[in-house]
């Protein structure tokens, strides 16, 4: 067995849905446990005490980290849970474990490499393994089509643009599929680094 966790920030229910379609991904992988949380979920107790959910990260083979974009950036609730985390970090505890991560936002582009940029830094500074989306540019994402898998172009992780409104509406098909496909392939990679 296999333990993926996802961990997100969700202002509006928009990278909410993503987060569950990629967890619903790592899901289908059989072999492969996937638990979701919020960030706010998240609070380190006095004297760096870390309890749950805290410690099912620490049984976690796999990390993933989302959040939308916010001025170019993580949003300060993802900000402030890699902030939360920095005990662990003295200690190395997520030292060799895979990590990946996903962001959302309005605009198709707004920066949202450096909010995938930041994550992989902080997930440098753990020590983890960064997983790449792993899925190729398209016919139907050249061309911007929402039905088309990896249709922004993205590499280090998975992207999403949401129109303002509802979270049953936005993020499109093809952005949800995306994150679907990179949740398997983070599942797949993290079977395999169990294994060995």
């Amino acid at each position: 067995m296999s333990l993926v966790a996802v961990v997100y920030h969700s202002a509006y229910g928009h990278t909410k849905r993503q987060a569950e379609a990629l967890a619903q991904g790592a899901a289908s992988v059989d072999g492969v446990e996937v638990q979701v949380f919020s960030v706010d979920q998240f609070e380190a107790a006095e004297n760096d005490a870390y309890g749950p959910p805290w410690d099912v990260l620490e049984r976690a083979d796999a990390i993933v980290l989302g959040c939308p974009t916010y001025m170019g950036s993580v949003s300060s609730a993802m900000k402030l849970f890699m902030e939360r985390s920095s005990g662990l970090w003295f200690q190395q505890r997520w030292k060799d474990k895979l990590a990946g991560g996903f962001t959302n936002g309005g605009a198709l582009a707004g920066d949202k490499l450096n909010t995938l940029v930041d994550m992989v830094l902080f997930a440098a500074q753990q020590g983890m393994i960064w997983v790449n989306l792993g899925i190729p540019i398209s016919d139907s994402s050249m061309s911007g089509d929402p039905q088309g898998l990896n249709r922004m172009g993205a590499w280090l992780g998975a992207f999403a643009k949401s129109e303002d409104g509802s979270p049953e509406a936005s993020p499109p098909p093809g952005d949800l599929a995306t994150a679907r496909a990179y949740g398997e392939r983070i599942a797949r990679l993290s079977l395999r680094m169990a294994s060995t």
